[in-house]
């Protein structure tokens, strides 16, 4: 029984992130240009399939790609806590057709603990 709050509490914090992105992206499509996306976007994720941050990535791309009608891809780059798939984003060319799914860790603790 423990086992199944588990996993409700995160398939809700799945639908929460989900929706939190689907929302703001709403929001900006009118300030950006009418035609973007128009070539498919990657998704850098820095864990393997299957990880929390990989499995938001899948849960949201089907809305991603039905909402602005364009090939949402997640790109698994894992190893080195994090810092290959953030290194790999921002090698990335500056078009925002590459996005970088990370967590704090990557973002915020492995600057100060890797340094």
């Amino acid at each position: 029984m423990h086992q199944h709050k588990a996993f409700h509490l995160t398939r809700s914090l799945i639908v929460l992130l989900g929706a939190s992105l689907g929302l703001g992206l709403s929001a900006a499509l009118p300030l950006q240009a009418q035609s973007y996306p128009g070539k498919p976007v990657r998704i850098i994720v820095g864990v393997p399939p299957g990880g929390f941050t990989d499995s938001v990535a899948r849960f949201i791309t089907p809305k991603l790609v039905e909402t602005l009608g364009q090939q949402f891809t997640v790109e698994n780059r894992t190893g080195a806590s994090g810092i290959i798939a953030v290194e790999a984003a921002m090698k990335s060319t500056n078009d925002g057709y590459t996005l970088l799914m990370s967590t704090n860790a990557e973002m915020a603790v492995n600057p100060h603990v890797l340094a």
